[in-house]
């Protein structure tokens, strides 16, 4: 069983690095989430594999990870693991009795029982999450736009309008949405509803066409925080995988094979050289990379294990110089 805070190991070796009694150093790390109001630690945890390939206690080890590192927001779906990604957060929140301490997002639209983001489907979709999560309220909720095709813009803003005067959403996320339907709510917006302050669009170093300039410009002028998914490619980028083998029969590993091009080993190679110098993993390299580009908030990543949550961390405390940008560029067009 987890404990929180996390105890110090009576093992440990005489060479290691002495325990830092107090706040984690990460706690004084901060930034604007865009016009949200929030201020968090600009890297964010996500719990896509809670409940799917990582079992609770071990989603509660990395949660403790996290949080001991200085993180204070995590992000999940409705429809992670059919639900449990958020009960499993939920319970890990109300046993360690840290609500009032840690950011929440949730993203919606895609559960099977409230499916798109019409009045009816949106509400209970919310009821839902806030009763997995033990919660009274989400504090970014990330609006699936990619679900729903039909309902219309001025619709789904206007229930979210009730959901934030009733005190269960806090601030508004977006993801799956057009620049030109981006535009569309920031106009309805002016005539009272609540604005879109935060963007959700799949970016890393060998993914960056989804985040195209039209979505980059609106982005900029309505000062939207960005926090880009898939910000190691499906674990591609940490580059413990580099050759096809059995393990991509499965989704994850079909994945990371999809990447294992002449392409993808130069951008490893790459990472390799620039966190061999930084003396830091791909992964921070990564992550250090998204942190460096324009617009970019926080990046959301997703772990397996408490060790992965240290290597990502890492990423930011590390500033790539212009040489290392450069270096990555050149290897991953």
């Amino acid at each position: 069983m987890s404990t929180w805070p996390p105890a110090a190991s009576p093992f440990l070796h005489p060479s290691a690095p002495i325990p830092v009694q107090g706040a984690p150093v990460g706690q004084g790390i901060r930034v604007a989430l865009g016009e949200s109001g929030l201020n968090v630690f600009p890297l964010i945890l996500g719990g896509a594999e809670f409940g799917w390939n990582v079992d609770l206690e071990t989603s509660h080890d990395i949660l403790d990870a996290y949080a001991g590192r200085g993180g204070n927001v995590i992000h999940t779906a409705d429809r992670y693991a059919a639900g449990r990604s958020e009960h499993i957060i939920g319970q890990w929140v109300h046993t360690r009795g840290v609500r009032d301490d840690v950011v929440l997002a949730v993203r919606v639209g895609g559960h099977p029982d409230n499916p798109g983001l019409g009045p009816v489907s949106l509400v209970r979709a919310v009821e839902a999450s806030l009763t997995r999560l033990r919660t009274d309220h989400i504090d970014v909720l990330y609006l699936d736009g990619g679900t729903d095709s039909v309902t219309a813009m001025e619709d789904t803003l206007a229930t979210a309008e009730w959901l934030v005067g009733a005190g269960k959403v806090r601030a508004l996320g977006a993801v799956g949405y057009t620049a030109e339907q981006l535009v569309e709510a920031r106009i309805i917006a002016s005539a009272g509803y609540p604005r879109i302050s935060v963007l959700d669009v799949p970016f890393n170093i060998v993914r960056r066409h989804e985040f195209d300039d039209d979505l980059r410009l609106v982005a900029g002028a309505q000062g939207m925080a960005v926090t880009p998914s898939h910000a190691l490619e499906h674990g591609f980028l940490a580059g413990r995988q580099r050759t096809r083998g059995r393990g991509s029969l499965s989704v994850r590993g079909a994945q990371i094979a999809a990447n294992l091009t002449r392409r993808g080993g130069r951008t490893l190679r790459a990472l390799d050289q620039v966190g061999a110098e930084l003396g830091v993993p791909d992964a921070a390299v990564a992550v250090a990379w998204l942190l460096a580009q324009k617009l970019v908030t926080a990046p959301i990543v997703n772990a397996y294990a408490p060790q992965h949550v240290e290597e990502l961390v890492q990423g930011v405390g590390v500033r790539l110089g212009r040489a290392h940008l450069a270096d990555i560029a050149r290897a991953s067009v």
